[in-house]
């Protein structure tokens, strides 16, 4: 099936129409991401920033860039003047920088917290009581060139899919729980990305307002 025949195929599948597509295409030439942009795609998922700066320069400029990988604070600068949200915010250290770099973009960059939901230890990430003392405390009124948009999360990778469900459940209720507090001025709680190619299903029933999907759109990693 062809790329445009993939997308058609998961937007059918999609059970919330309100829910965020993005098209992971990390490790895929920009011939085969134009095949998404000409079908429609305008959200596009990179994990690494070399790849998502060559890319950006090549293609439109209508083009919303999400940052979906660990991000090293030493990269922070070469994305800074276009990258539309950073999803992987897992330090405050991170966001600090992230601060910087926007200021001298003079922009306001979007972001996300990545929360530890999962069993593995090598997910990334703050936990519930680091994000709930980053969130009530001064630390995050300075930083006047972050936006936080709400809360990102890996599942375990397990075949399991009520331990998948539960962690999604978990960074659902969190999201609500914070969303019911009285959050800093840049601060909101309205997103929720989680949920990839094999649990993206799952992970809207739990309340996903964003997916990143890329084996199921562009087939298997190169």
């Amino acid at each position: 099936m062809s790329i445009k025949e993939n997308l058609q195929q998961i937007k059918n599948t999609f059970l919330n129409h309100e829910c965020k597509l993005i098209a992971v295409s990390k490790t895929k030439p920009v011939e085969k991401i134009m095949e998404a942009y000409r079908a429609g795609m305008r959200d596009f998922g990179e994990n690494k920033v070399q790849e998502m700066v060559e890319k950006q320069e090549q293609m439109p400029k209508d083009i919303h860039w999400h940052m979906i990988g660990h991000l090293q604070r030493n990269k922070v600068k070469y994305i800074a003047p276009f990258v539309y949200l950073i999803h992987g915010v897992d330090s405050f250290k991170l966001l600090q920088e992230i601060n910087k770099q926007a200021k001298k973009a003079d922009r306001v960059i979007p972001c996300l917290l990545q929360i530890h939901i999962a069993k593995e230890e090598t997910k990334f990430g703050f936990d519930e009581k680091e994000l709930t003392e980053l969130i009530e405390g001064e630390a995050l009124k300075p930083l006047k060139n972050v936006k936080i948009e709400g809360l990102m999360g890996m599942a375990t990778y397990t075949e399991n899919e009520q331990t998948i469900r539960s962690e999604f459940s978990a960074l659902r209720n969190l999201k609500t729980l914070l969303k019911n507090k009285a959050l800093p001025e840049n601060v909101q709680m309205n997103e929720l990305s989680m949920g990839m190619s094999g649990d993206y299903l799952i992970a809207q029933k739990e309340g996903s307002t964003m997916v990143r999907i890329g084996s199921a759109i562009f087939g298997s990693r190169n």
